[in-house]
């Protein structure tokens, strides 16, 4: 034997380049024989993992909650059913019907027959493989019953603005509620969705966008993003004293506050359009009453057009209430 390799070697005069050269005119050969061979069209059993889709199977799910395995014999090019066996453990076929076209069983079961995956084939399987015939011949597929309700829309926020600059307002969105649906169990635990993270950095002006709704498992969505805006607006810090007044004080009693005045900055809008000086603040009796501790916050009993905020120093005080 391994004279005779070595006659045969000794007759193809063997050398490096020249095994080099036959491997690569080899591996030429097999290639071209491959896009042949895969080209020509071939009779085989092709299968497709798919899910139904229906929006109008009034309260149910609008897609299946299982997937079923289509099995036909089709013939195509072999390109085609190496694609279609690589593509089977892949996300399954959406298919959409009417809810006409889905017959039910019972429940929250419905099927299909082997009529509705003919008029389908096209796109189970792809428009240049023909269909030669189903194994498949019922399909069942669950849409579960479907609860709705309507909960708020949280936004969820990262604002920061320039020096000198805030917003007078909270952000505004459009829809601030929104319907969801689902099975009763998976709503049972939902009472408020929330935005993706709205980042809005160095703020010297107004804004607007739009930001997408978290999904929540189990939970379709009946809007999947809200529209926002915000205004932004220049101010000037202004600083006062200002007496804390008691409100609402019976006629036989007399109610003192520690301390009588406190420190006020105000942050108003620029340019000024009022005085801030006649701002007045006072803690109301009731207030005083429902406090266990007897110390109270003071709230604003007039304040002037163009404030957006203030701070107030010291926040709490405390009330002595005595008989007249």
């Amino acid at each position: 034997m391994k004279r005779l390799l070595y006659k045969l070697l000794h007759s193809l005069k063997h050398n490096g380049r020249d095994w080099t050269v036959f491997s690569l005119s080899l591996l030429l050969a097999f290639s071209i024989w491959l896009i042949h061979n895969l080209s020509l069209n071939y009779s085989d059993f092709l299968t497709v993992r798919m899910t139904a889709v229906c929006g109008n199977l009034e309260g149910h799910a609008t897609r299946s909650s299982n997937s079923c395995d289509v099995v036909a014999r089709c013939r195509t090019s072999g390109y085609n059913i190496i694609k279609t066996r690589l593509a089977l453990g892949s996300a399954p076929v959406e298919l959409s019907f009417i809810g006409q076209t889905l017959s039910e069983k019972s429940g929250e079961i419905f099927y299909i027959t082997r009529r509705e995956l003919s008029e389908s084939a096209h796109l189970l399987f792809g428009e240049n493989v023909e269909v030669e015939y189903f194994l498949s011949d019922t399909l069942y597929f669950r849409f579960p019953y479907e609860s709705h309700k309507k909960v708020p829309v949280f936004p969820v926020m990262a604002l920061s603005f320039e020096p000198q600059y805030m917003s007078p307002d909270n952000i505004e969105i459009e829809p601030d509620s929104v319907t969801i649906y689902g099975e009763p169990y998976h709503l049972a635990n939902v009472d408020r969705v929330f935005t993706e993270p709205i980042k809005l950095q160095n703020l010297n002006s107004g804004a607007a966008g739009v930001a997408r709704i978290e999904r929540i498992k189990g939970v379709r969505l009946a809007e999947n993003e809200i529209h926002y805006s915000i205004d932004v607006m220049r101010y000037v810090e202004i600083t006062r004293e200002v007496t804390i007044n008691p409100s609402g004080v019976p006629a036989d009693k007399e109610m003192m506050i520690y301390p009588s005045k406190a420190e006020v900055v105000f942050k108003c809008v620029f340019p000024l359009i009022s005085d801030v000086g006649q701002a007045t603040f006072q803690i109301e009796y009731e207030d005083f009453i429902n406090s266990r501790s007897r110390k109270c916050i003071p709230v604003p009993e007039y304040m002037p057009d163009g404030v957006l905020d203030y701070e107030i120093v010291p926040e709490i005080f405390e009330c002595v209430l005595t008989e007249k």
